[in-house]
């Protein structure tokens, strides 16, 4: 598996969301929760390339984008290859 980071806060049904469909492939990841930290936000917002909704997900450092673009890999069939 590659390496996946997601970028949280704690009150987004999309984070939710996101990781539940990231447990069911069996990823590992790490969350990152940007609730109440600034710094962390800005840190995801120049790793998204400007984006500053959450989740923002990474694979290998790669930009995947949110919720919707997960979704959308998995929905290709492109989702499993990418995270193996």
């Amino acid at each position: 598996m590659k390496k996946v980071v997601i970028y949280t806060t704690d009150y987004c049904p999309f984070c939710t969301k996101a990781k539940r469909l990231l447990d069911m492939k069996g990823a590992k990841y790490e969350e990152i929760d940007v609730t109440h930290d600034a710094s962390l936000r800005e840190e995801m917002t120049k790793k998204a390339e400007g984006r500053r909704t959450v989740p923002q997900i990474f694979i290998n450092d790669a930009p995947i984008g949110g919720c919707d673009d997960l979704y959308a890999l998995d929905e290709q069939g492109r989702l499993d290859s990418i995270l193996k």
